[in-house]
């Protein structure tokens, strides 16, 4: 491998671009209209556009990514995490083009992509399993059928896919068929492709994963665990690394169990088995994700390994950089920096970032895909940088978190920052005596003691106008963003798309961010109550439902399913 393409953007693109730097390789970045000035285009060796402003005619148009790697003479392509990374038709088209795929095989990613196989493979194993469906689940009323039989709570699963997106947790009957409906469509949205599986949910369980690397010669390292129980929607938060608070016993079972399905699929790469364990220590696994996961920063900094430059060793035919696991070297800690308002649920906040100011001092780790003029568009995930800690010791790296979290900032946009500053001083995360914490724990436990961002001012997002001109008579294709293009009398600002639109009245119903309406819960004329969901909006990967801020008739629709909707655009009235 010399030249290598990566087919993803923000942090994780110049992650693998210093990797390939220090590896001396030729990185090569590719990006949307957004990302046109961001970070990992600007540090690659060589950069490609994708000519679009969506994850699917950009970052997720296979045909146009394989493309650039032909253009620019390529010979490896490696996914990060998100968007192709766990698509094995992509996997297949990359190998079928005579390049070098920088994960596990197409077959691989099928087996272990399709969770019910995966529970197959896991069950041979010998690994632990809660009861599920034996595939996906062919309709509503199926579902219901199985939460029927083996009891509440159930959590309804996208069959091919991961990242929290296309799962429902259910614990009344009567929502499992809506629950599974919207997990469908989710999954169908992020993945194309919308089978859902259903099994029992463990009520308030830690989520504990196993970081795993195997190459070609038959070796399988398990580097230790991490737990990610910090999560919202399914979305991990805060994750750490070694997992505290479990018994070597159960140490030992998540390892064995992480290794044997790993040599059982015959994997060859870097991947994640993740498990959940219960209050009362019973461990079930979860699922494995075929892919460089967001949190590998803090099973680097304590196990002392470049898990980007062991996927390029892997993917060249080589040996393991180790091939046994070394003993960990203190704690870890990982907070992600979204571009999301905690005190308002979490909802996306799109914008410009206008400064970041970082931290310093031992221990700290920023791995960044965003600088200071960035736009950030809510058509993408909403994760900005992730700030590591390291330490000797967890109550030691808890220390050093708080002192980088009272530094960083990020200028522009709502993040997630408040969050993290306020987690650090609930007993149930940073107490010694245990972790108070679960899977939802945010949802149930902690999001009313956040206040929304109040210095936050939502802004439009702009896209790039592309323009045709002459240089030295030769013709040439540019883009360039939409406010420069207005001043040129080129375009409207903001190409075109509906601006904010001041509610009249408090019936006014308005989309709280900028994003996709997926669809409408209710139908003009419909009378409806206050606190009652009317529609569904998708940003940053992620669905919401919106209500009615009072009681009255829907009136005035002025968005329909698929239709791009700005922050604060009046969608519809209630008389």
């Amino acid at each position: 491998m010399r030249k290598i393409l990566i087919a993803n953007r923000g942090e994780i693109a110049v992650r693998v671009v210093h990797a390939c730097a220090e590896a001396g390789l030729t990185s090569v970045a590719v990006y949307a209209d957004p990302d046109a000035d961001a970070p990992h285009v600007l540090l690659a060796d060589e950069a490609y556009a994708l000519e679009g402003v969506s994850a699917t005619e950009t970052y997720l148009d296979a045909q146009a990514v394989l493309a650039v790697a032909q253009r620019c003479g390529a010979d490896a392509v490696h996914p990060g995490y998100g968007f192709l990374s766990e698509n094995a038709d992509f996997a297949r088209a990359v190998m079928d083009a005579g390049l070098t795929w920088i994960g596990p095989s197409p077959e691989t990613i099928v087996l272990l992509g399709d969770k019910v196989a995966a529970r197959e493979i896991a069950r041979r194993a010998g690994a632990p399993l809660v009861p599920g469906s034996d595939g996906p689940v062919e309709s509503p009323a199926d579902a219901r059928a199985f939460a029927e039989e083996h009891g509440l709570p159930v959590i309804v699963k996208a069959a091919h896919g991961g990242g929290g997106r296309g799962m429902r947790v259910v614990r009344e009957l009567a929502q499992v068929e809506d629950a599974f409906v919207s997990a469908a469509r989710e999954a169908q949205s992020a993945f194309g492709r919308g089978e859902c599986f259903v099994e029992r949910f463990l009520d308030r369980p830690r989520h504990v994963e196993a970081q795993v690397m195997a190459d070609a010669h038959g070796h399988v390292v398990v580097l230790g665990t991490r737990d990610c129980s910090l999560q919202r929607r399914h979305q991990k938060l805060v994750e750490e690394a070694p997992a505290p608070f479990l018994t070597d016993e159960q140490r030992q079972r998540i390892a064995a169990a992480a290794e044997g399905i790993f040599r059982e699929a015959g994997y060859v790469g870097v991947g994640t088995a993740e498990f959940l364990v219960a209050q009362d220590g019973l461990i079930s696994f979860l699922e494995v994700n075929t892919r460089l996961q967001v949190e590998h920063p803090i099973t680097e900094e304590v196990y002392g390994v470049d898990l980007v430059r062991a996927q390029l060793a892997v993917a060249a035919g080589d040996p393991l950089p180790m091939l046994e696991t070394p003993p960990a070297r203190g704690h870890a800690l990982e907070f992600r920096i979204n571009a999301e308002d905690p005190g308002r649920g979490f909802l996306p906040s799109g914008g410009t970032v206008e400064a970041v100011d970082t931290p310093t001092g031992p221990g700290v780790r920023v791995d960044s895909g965003v600088h200071r003029g960035t736009r950030v568009a809510t058509s993408f995930d909403s994760l900005l940088l992730k700030l590591v800690i390291s330490a000797p010791t967890r109550e030691q790296a808890l220390v050093r978190a708080r002192t980088a979290l009272r530094e960083l900032q990020v200028h522009g946009v709502a993040t997630t920052i408040p969050f993290h500053r306020a987690v650090l001083d609930a007993p149930a995360f940073a107490g010694g005596d245990g972790l108070g914490v679960w899977t939802t724990w945010i949802e149930e436990e902690f999001a009313d003691r956040l206040t929304p961002d109040t210095d936050y001012a939502r802004a439009g997002e702009q896209g790039r106008t592309r323009l045709t001109v002459d240089v030295d008579g030769r013709r040439m294709r540019i883009g360039i963003p939409d406010a420069l293009a207005a001043a040129l009398g080129s375009a409207p600002a903001g190409g075109g798309a509906p601006g904010p639109v001041p509610a009249a009245d408090d019936g006014a119903v308005t989309a709280p961010f900028a994003g996709t309406l997926v669809s409408w819960l209710v139908a003009e004329g419909d009378t409806v109550e206050a606190g009652q969901d009317l529609a569904v909006l998708e940003a940053m990967k992620t669905e919401s439902r919106l209500t009615a801020p009072r009681a009255g008739t829907v009136r005035e629709l002025s968005a329909g399913p698929g239709d791009a909707v700005a922050a604060d655009q009046v969608l519809a009235r209630l008389d």
